[in-house]
Parts: C-alpha cells; structure tokens; sequence
C-alpha cells in the first residue's frame, strides 16, 4: 500500500529522477523559464523551491548542499548571486506554474515553470501599485470615503485641471452660434466653383 508516500516517481527509478531534477533545476536557474510536462514541472517545485530558500544565506554549508543537489557550479553561482538577490525579501513561493495544453504528439498536458521574480510582465503590476506594510484589512469607512469621488474627478486630479462650469448664457452657446453664422466657403470650394 502506497500510504503516506508522497513522491511522484516520474516512472523514473531514483538515480534517474534526481539527475533530471537537477537537470531541470539547473536549465530553470539558467534560464528562468522552461516548458515541461505538469507531473514533472509540480516534481520541479518540490526540488527547487528548498534550494533557493537555502541561496538567501549565503553560507559555505548552503553551498555545498546546493551543489550536491544540483551538480552545476555554474547553476548555484547563479543561484546564490542573482536569484538570491532578487527574490531576497519573499517569503517562500518562487516558482510558478501555468498550464499550457497538451502536447501534440501523446497529448500529454504541458506546462511553464517560472522563477517568479523574473517575470517582468507580472511585476510591472505589482510594482505599480502601492505597497501595503500590513495584511490586515484597514476600516471600511476610510476606503469608502475614499471612493467617493466620481472617476472623471480622479482623472482631473490626475491630470492637474480643474473642472469648470459653463455659464447657461444663450449668446454664449456654441449651437446658436453655429446657426446665425453665414456659410463661408473654404479657398479650395471657391476654386472649384470658379472653373466650372
């Protein structure tokens, strides 16, 4: 009975799952981004995800556990000087998964496994918005009031310029204007008119 065994073996036997996880983790590493089965890109996050925790502290212990799961000095240089930098302050969830179809040969289910930190389509919208020091909800009241404003207003505000209103003076409207106005016609008409 399989009771607690948690391991998805990949129809691998044990040496042959670790070199291609580390395989997998060291072209991840490399180059941030790769397209793989859904079995093994959910295997991949199992294995990655512990090692770039360890790359945060840069430690000669931390290296070599890194190394001997990895096997690739260039792959945990990598590891432990760029990603440790830039996923420095995120508290675990690295990688990410997206589902892209099936393959079109045996028509099994693929999918992209990403450094998170890396993607700069999805963090140009995280950095844009504005950063929350706390996960806690703040009082309804502050944000409705907040919320009052009507979107033209904001857009006003945006933009520096003031509503102003115009006066219901019937000489000064634009449409009466129009219809006392006489015809005139432009340079180009009257040339027309004149050679025919």
């Amino acid at each position: 009975m399989k009771h607690g065994k948690k391991v998805n073996h990949l129809g691998r036997k044990v040496s042959h799952r670790k070199s291609m996880l580390a395989n997998m983790a060291s072209s991840l590493i490399e180059n941030k981004r790769i397209s793989t089965t859904v079995a093994k890109a959910k295997a991949l996050k199992k294995f990655i995800e512990p090692l770039i925790t360890k790359s945060k502290n840069d430690t000669t212990n931390n290296r070599r556990l890194a190394f001997s799961a990895l096997r690739n000095k260039y792959a945990v240089a990598e590891l432990f000087r760029e990603v440790a930098q830039k996923i420095g302050d995120r508290p675990g969830g690295y990688t990410r998964v997206i589902k892209m179809g099936n393959r079109l040969g045996d028509n099994a289910s693929m999918a992209m496994i990403e450094l998170v930190d890396f993607n700069e389509v999805y963090n140009n919208n995280e950095k844009t918005a504005a950063k929350k020091s706390t996960r806690r909800s703040r009082s309804r009241k502050k944000e409705a009031s907040a919320d009052t404003s009507t979107p033209t207003d904001k857009v006003a505000e945006l933009s520096g310029e003031t509503s102003v209103e115009e006066p219901n003076d019937p000489s000064l409207d634009t449409n009466a204007n129009k219809t006392a106005k006489p015809e005139v016609k432009n340079a180009s008409e009257s040339e027309k008119d004149g050679e025919d």
